[in-house]
């Protein structure tokens, strides 16, 4: 069970403290406004992400910020929160990812301006290549050594598919474990669940113990067209969920359903994807109720 406090202001321990803390914890990965939005709708989308990670800053949780999610041209993340958050934020928990769809000297100078604006961490992973953008490097694992060498204060993440070869994912992971703080997963679901327990087996074959966290996507909704753009970029139950909001789910429920799913195979830590910015803190905390990861509620 969580804290009591799960979400409440209280004093934050440092990332590298609370990612291995044995108690579970509650991700968010929000998007950065789009750099073509103009006028109201620009300014609308400003103050939405700021709120939303102003929100939670102070809070039991972790704020991952994306690059370019699925091809789009987002703000650069960073930029976005110098702007936008102020001196007075807490930053102990905010976490920008960083793609290699950019040249390697901008990848470096980011990471130095990330420390120097004293942000913990970073999650380095290649991104999608639907956008036809090439990387600086093969791998992500490269950059993650060369940052490591520059900043070693820096908490540096990596990326994993469990949906892919699981014992070739835990193998690039533990080769190169030397520089890696934390994993996140891409986005699993409950109607598919054995390939993260096939993961995780992996993980124990390789004696990798780098903490863990799990994506989990919010449906809104399971409109067809939706579902079939989004198997462009995750893995999508798409029959399932229909069937799951045809029978009077509600979003809510679908992700704690995952939630439950993945606390049941030993998993602690999770992102949760595509939530409302709106209510952000109030909408976590729904979710961990829900999913009966806060102390003292029943999940329903």
């Amino acid at each position: 069970m969580i804290d009591p406090d799960f979400l409440e202001p209280a004093a934050q321990l440092d990332l590298r403290t609370r990612l291995r803390d044995g108690r579970p914890l509650l991700c968010v990965e929000l998007r950065p406004p789009r750099r073509d939005l103009e006028g109201l709708r620009a300014m609308e989308a400003w103050i939405d992400v700021y709120h939303a990670v102003r929100g939670v800053a102070r809070k039991d949780t972790v704020v991952f910020l994306t690059d370019n999610a699925v091809g789009t041209g987002e703000e650069e993340n960073l930029s976005h929160l110098l702007r936008n958050l102020g001196e007075d934020s807490r930053r102990e928990r905010i976490v920008p990812f960083l793609t290699l769809k950019h040249s390697l000297d901008y990848c470096l100078n980011y990471a130095t301006r990330l420390r120097a604006e004293h942000f913990p961490g970073v999650v380095i992973l290649g991104g999608d290549r639907h956008d036809g953008i090439p990387r600086c490097l093969p791998h992500a694992w490269q950059l993650r050594e060369q940052i490591a060498r520059r900043q070693p204060a820096l908490q540096i993440g990596g990326w994993a598919n469990p949906y892919r070869d699981p014992d070739r994912q835990a193998g690039y992971l533990a080769e190169h474990a030397e520089n890696l703080s934390f994993v996140l997963t891409q986005v699993v679901s409950h109607h598919d669940l054995a390939p993260v327990e096939a993961f995780l087996e992996a993980m124990a074959r390789q004696r990798l113990e780098v903490p863990l966290i799990a994506g989990v996507f919010y449906y809104r909704s399971a409109r067809r067209r939706t579902l079939e753009l989004l198997e462009d970029f995750i893995p999508v139950p798409r029959t399932a969920l229909v069937e799951e909001f045809a029978a009077g789910s509600r979003p809510d429920e679908v992700a704690a359903r995952t939630l439950r799913a993945l606390a049941s195979v030993g998993i602690t830590r999770y992102y949760v994807s595509n939530l409302p910015v709106t209510g952000l803190a109030a909408r976590l905390e729904k979710l961990g109720t829900l999913a009966g990861l806060v102390s003292g509620k029943e999940a329903t």
